[in-house]
């Protein structure tokens, strides 16, 4: 074959891939415009309406408001009661599902009669709805007179907590971490079935105890997917809301009220759409900022 003829289907290769890769663009445009539009426009009204004085109870009063809207609520003391129910809730949660998700993975990647079924009822709760989750603690569990743990207590000859008025806060992380604890014990479970036994079969002929296998070989086996695990439960519990909504209410006063909770309030009680936006606004700039320290821990373990 020439070195013309050769050059030749060589272009005409390349024209045939350039055309491949347009047709293919034009084939994900109308997804691509959808996606941006479903996620940039509701952001961009957003930032609009942080700038402007806008209630819906004075329609004829909305006009631009420069920083006003963020002035009112950084000094609003109700904003900063919010930034701390917010990290006191999401890390008392990470603490725990982290704790519990460990122990239930060790636990049931034994072999003991009848696991299959305990692994079931452990991942079960992640499927309940929060709001559902939230009224059975409500109603059946914390409830001080019928509730089973005030049972529980009255069996011990203590005296009922009424959880929801003395400790609200803790009542609140212990639902939310019965609901997500199944998640960080799935998670972690599987990690466990990729470490290598032989690891820990030549730790145990050497004489290492039980607690140190599990200290020394089993832990730094889990620090990554338990990083992982961290950073995916964080995203969704920044936004934490039903569970509030169904217990609480933010109450009492301001204790359990987090920034979604307060965006809530602002929005569609005080209906003030303004205030509400710039809420917002802070609400996406401190949530990428956690994004952004937690994938760089998840890029140090990987890189590790």
């Amino acid at each position: 074959m020439s070195s013309t003829a050769l050059a030749g289907r060589v272009v005409a290769a390349e024209s045939l891939a350039r055309a491949r890769r347009r047709s293919s663009w034009l084939l994900l445009f109308p997804a691509v415009i959808l996606l941006g539009a479903w996620a940039f426009v509701p952001l961009v009204m957003t930032l609009r309406y942080s700038f402007e004085r806008y209630n819906l109870l004075y329609p004829e009063r909305r006009g631009f408001a420069g920083l006003l809207n963020y002035n009112l609520l950084l000094t609003d003391p109700a904003f900063w009661t919010a930034i701390f129910n917010t990290l006191v809730l999401t890390l008392g949660v990470l603490a725990i599902t982290i704790i519990l998700g460990t122990l239930f993975a060790l636990l049931l990647n034994q072999n003991f009669p009848g696991r299959g079924i305990a692994r079931l009822m452990v991942i079960a709760p992640f499927f309940v709805l929060p709001p559902v989750a939230a009224l059975i603690f409500k109603n059946l569990l914390f409830d001080p007179l019928n509730g089973l743990v005030g049972w529980l207590f009255k069996l011990v000859g203590l005296h009922p907590i009424a959880w929801f008025t003395t400790a609200p806060m803790i009542a609140l992380v212990m639902i939310v971490a019965w609901e997500w604890t199944p998640f960080a014990t799935l998670i972690l479970l599987t990690a466990l079935q990729s470490l290598d036994t032989d690891q820990l079969e030549a730790a145990r002929m050497d004489g290492a105890k039980p607690l140190s296998r599990i200290i020394y070989i089993v832990l730094p086996h889990l620090a990554r997917p338990a990083t992982i695990t961290i950073m995916m439960e964080s995203i969704f519990l920044l936004s934490i809301f039903a569970e509030i909504l169904t217990t609480t209410a933010g109450g009492p006063g301001t204790a359990t009220t987090t920034l979604t909770y307060l965006i809530y309030i602002r929005a569609l009680l005080d209906f003030n759409i303004g205030g509400a936006s710039a809420a917002g606004v802070l609400a996406i700039v401190l949530a990428n900022i956690v994004a952004l320290f937690l994938m760089r821990a998840v890029a140090r373990n990987i890189e590790t």
